[in-house]
């Protein structure tokens, strides 16, 4: 997120329907990936425009994903705000 504000409303966690991947947008542009029973499987940093999100794992690995009408579309995964 470009300002790293607390009250973007992005900022929070995002979660699959089945509960098996949570993202964590952390204030000031930080994010956790949880995997099933795995609390920490991916970490690193990330940048919203707009409606677009922009993922930089800590190991090197790229991603990305947009918001669509309150669900995040990211990497063929619908995830929730929870």
């Amino acid at each position: 997120m470009s300002d790293g504000s607390a009250s973007h409303p992005y900022v929070g966690l995002w979660i699959t329907a089945d509960g098996q991947i949570r993202h964590e947008l952390l204030a000031g542009g930080r994010y956790d990936e949880a995997r099933g029973v795995c609390e920490i499987a991916y970490r690193g940093r990330y940048e919203v425009t707009d409606n677009h999100i922009e993922y930089w794992d800590d190991t090197g690995f790229t991603a990305d994903g947009d918001f669509i009408d309150g669900v995040l579309h990211h990497g063929g995964m619908l995830l929730y705000r929870r």
